[in-house]
């Protein structure tokens, strides 16, 4: 049955060429347009490299402080200081790995007796190598002993590594940030600025910098955030109950402040939203907006939509009849209808998936263009391997089914309730 019905819809398609024209491109346009709304989403929560591991990943962004006894509302708020970090997260016993990473900062790079240009530079660990899935192309990360002991080492993007010497091979060479001398122990493949938590072009030791020392309100504030590295999503109430128990005994330690998080450590979706530091972000009134955007968008092409499919079935109402008086029943005439329109509903959700991905590649650095990104020294680049997952062709399905109902559903179920006289008596 199945198969009939399959040629049937295939049959209508070209029976009626401009309408099934006009039909499957209003239908892949709504459906590449809420495509590109959900990769923009994606981009920023499902993993890819070097954020593999997004899905058991915590963060924290920044932190809030106040005078003990005092109000919430009179406070410091922004990055932890290096000793806040380390007390607070570093000392968790239950996750793989954590990594303490300065915000983002621009420093000028050269060779010796070169031309000096900014690179986005990020200070951080030796943990980060473990956090990050960074694909090394030459050399290795920086270890603990580098780390802790400060040494002037870098690991480079490769474009980087090409600017200042023509090549990736470039370990053991120099470069000069701000003009003091690094070693370049590594070089990895260049990471998207849309991987917020791991880019950066050049990579060094935050104890190789006074980077420490840049600290506020009794060194409790500073400039460094946290990623925490699960060993699976599971442990994330264990973890954040461990993160409570230390928060209590770091200010048990401090004369007059108290710290807060703010309900972080934060997963991904939280994470990519949380804008401002005194302030929690609502998550449902987000996905509520979001929820409603999606289904608008679905909607008015699913009404315009449906007075064709409309337009098609007043052509078949005497086969309706005849189906009806061989025993077709109302509910086998119903699916009928709705098969084939789901069988152009999916045609045009291939091509609208495909317009999506094609403009996503081609327009990448202008679709997910932030006020935040156009701070950076790079800008965003997109590649398949960002856009390709399961949830995103699950996502697709999803809606081709939505439009289909939406756009198929009253016409098939007035197609379904003609009487077979009137059927017939209409041919």
């Amino acid at each position: 049955m199945i198969k009939q019905y399959f040629k049937q819809a295939l049959y209508q398609l070209k029976a009626q060429p401009l309408l099934s024209i006009i039909s499957i491109l209003g239908t892949a346009l709504a459906i590449c347009l809420i495509m590109v709304l959900v990769l923009m989403q994606q981009v920023q929560t499902e993993p890819y490299v070097p954020e593999s591991n997004r899905d058991r990943m915590l963060h924290v962004k920044w932190m809030t402080t106040y005078e003990k006894g005092g109000s919430k509302d009179d406070s410091d708020n922004g990055p932890l200081s290096l000793r806040t970090a380390r007390e607070c997260f570093r000392a968790l016993k239950t996750p793989e790995a954590v990594t303490i990473y300065t915000i983002y900062s621009s420093m000028q790079a050269s060779i010796p007796h070169g031309t000096a240009f900014d690179v986005d530079v990020k200070q951080t660990d030796e943990q980060y190598w473990k956090v990050f899935d960074c694909a090394f192309v030459d050399g290795k990360p920086f270890d603990e002993a580098a780390s802790e002991a400060g040494l002037p080492v870098a690991v480079v993007a490769e474009s980087i590594a090409r600017a200042l010497y023509g090549t990736t091979a470039v370990v053991g060479k120099q470069v000069n940030l701000n003009y003091a001398p690094y070693t370049i122990c590594g070089v990895v493949r260049d990471v998207s600025t849309l991987a917020s938590s791991a880019y950066a072009q050049v990579w060094i030791p935050y104890y190789s910098t006074d980077i420490k020392d840049q600290t506020w309100y009794e060194g409790i504030m500073g400039m460094m955030s946290v990623a925490i590295l699960a060993q699976s999503k599971d442990d994330f109430p264990a973890i954040r109950l461990e993160c409570e128990r230390l928060r209590v005994k770091y200010n048990d330690g401090l004369s007059d402040a108290e710290t807060i998080y703010r309900n972080q450590p934060d997963t991904q979706e939280v994470f990519v939203v949380r804008k401002w530091a005194n302030q929690e972000p609502d998550m449902k009134a987000i996905n509520n907006r979001r929820m409603i955007t999606f289904v608008l968008l679905l909607l008015i092409p699913a009404i315009n939509l449906s007075s064709m499919t409309q337009s098609r079935l007043r052509q078949r109402v005497a086969e309706v009849g005849v189906r009806r008086s061989f025993g077709s029943t109302r509910k086998d005439i119903m699916w009928q209808i709705l098969f084939e329109n789901l069988v152009l509903t999916m045609i045009a959700g291939i091509i609208g998936l495909i317009f999506c991905f094609v403009f996503a590649l081609f327009f990448g650095s202008s679709l997910f263009e932030s006020s935040k990104l156009s701070m950076l020294n790079s800008a965003p680049t997109v590649d398949v391997l960002m856009l390709m997952h399961v949830s995103t062709f699950g996502y697709a399905l999803l809606f081709c089914l939505l439009m289909n109902l939406l756009s198929a559903g009253v016409p098939a179920w007035r197609a379904s309730r003609i009487s077979i006289t009137d059927a017939l008596s209409n041919h």
